[in-house]
């Protein structure tokens, strides 16, 4: 029998074993690919933004709200940078965004691959978890290919985000079966599919700007960057940061819209005055020639064609309504959100087993003695920008510990 066994080896199950076989546990990993840590490899685009310097309980979501900041201070940032430096990472910052100064994710998979090996973690490749069934000690483990026994459970499968992760859910149907609630599960940093026909003529534009969410008219969510136009929507980071609630608001049959601001660092009179300002510096410019050194080529045109305007139309023609109107379009450009991309193209998930059901404090289970959980497979989620690899690394560490101490 087996100490622990560890079901799924990413981020947090590759951490949580980790942790555990330094508490001086045996300890073994399953895992149903091929290979281990597939998602790490694509994090940061392939150069593994593995934390951020900045960390508030804000930049983490569940509904638990206390939740994810109890465990994120066992193990915070700091201990995290520490961890992987004394295992060879030295860490780049980019704005408070942390990756290994390598820019290769590979690291940051090689260093916990080398130090499972040196702790002697154990590895079952492509074996699924089929069943969990607690014994009267320990537990009975079932695989496609056979029975194993442990003394201790951790569940750190992830959720059924990224098809680049070979995750496919299957762990919060071993939660459930363990007696366990889920929270509502949808796509989280992820692109949204809107509804207008003109998508297909901007594809490809990329423009800073805001996002703002609005559900049934309530503004709901909102952030800055540099927004990507695609041929079905909208994408880029500041989506990524707000498309969880707009899921979660269109799961709950509300009316979606997105309303985007191309210049939203200057208040509404202001930019009015900027206009003007730069209409009578060159009254004889047509509109078309009015928009260079602003903003992409094939989003003025859109914005001249919604507002029935002629491109070769001289600026100083136009009346005040009609610059309003090209105003906010520029300013309150509303998109109607009709889905998010699929669970396949997000980055993770929002929702999952209820925290409620989980010790704030040891993430073991509260219904099953000896069961612990770790990483995306729980109702947590944070920001883009390092903050869901945080929450992986500091659950998986805690799992870890407190199933080696148990």
């Amino acid at each position: 029998m087996t100490d622990i066994i560890v079901v799924g080896g990413g981020a947090s199950g590759l951490m949580a074993a980790a942790a555990a076989a330094s508490g001086g546990a045996e300890v073994a990993v399953l895992e149903q690919n091929d290979r281990t840590g597939r998602k790490i490899l694509a994090t940061g685009n392939g150069r593994c933004n593995y934390t951020n310097e900045y960390q508030d309980a804000s930049c983490y979501h569940s509904q638990n709200a206390a939740f994810p900041w109890g465990i994120l201070q066992q193990f915070d940032a700091g201990r995290t940078v520490d961890f992987f430096q004394e295992l060879g990472i030295y860490p780049k910052s980019r704005n408070g965004y942390l990756y290994p100064n390598s820019d290769q994710a590979s690291a940051i998979l090689e260093v916990l691959m080398m130090e499972c090996s040196r702790m002697h973690v154990e590895f079952y490749r492509e074996q699924k978890c089929t069943e969990i069934l607690p014994q009267k000690t320990g537990f009975l483990v079932k695989t496609n290919a056979g029975k194993l026994r442990a003394r201790r459970v951790i569940l750190a499968t992830g959720s059924k985000a990224s098809a680049i992760a070979g995750s496919d859910g299957s762990g919060y149907a071993l939660a459930r079966s363990l007696g366990h609630p889920l929270t509502p599960i949808f796509p989280a940093l992820v692109q949204l599919r809107c509804r207008e026909d003109f998508y297909k003529c901007i594809s490809g534009v990329r423009v800073r700007g805001q996002v703002s969410i609005f559900a049934d008219n309530a503004c709901i969510a909102k952030d800055q960057g540099e927004i990507q136009l695609t041929n079905y929507g909208i994408s880029g980071i500041p989506v990524f940061q707000v498309s969880a609630a707009a899921a979660e608001a269109l799961y709950g049959g509300k009316a979606v819209t997105a309303v985007l601001d191309f210049m939203p660092g200057m208040g509404w009179e202001e930019f009015l005055h900027f206009l003007d300002v730069r209409i009578k510096a060159r009254p004889e410019k047509t509109l078309e020639e009015f928009f260079i050194g602003l903003f992409p080529k094939k989003l003025c045109d859109l914005w001249i064609r919604l507002c029935r305007l002629e491109r070769g139309q001289s600026v100083s023609t136009l009346s005040k309504a009609q610059w309003n109107h090209i105003g906010r379009l520029i300013r309150q450009f509303e998109t109607k959100v009709a889905e998010t991309n699929p669970f396949k193209q997000a980055q993770v998930c929002r929702g999952g087993v209820d925290t409620r059901s989980v010790d704030p404090t040891t993430l073991e289970s509260r219904l099953v003695k000896g069961l612990y959980f770790a990483g995306e497979l729980l109702d947590v989620d944070g920001l883009c920008g390092g903050y869901n690899l945080q929450w992986a690394w500091s659950s998986g560490y805690v799992a870890g510990r407190e199933a080696a101490h148990a």
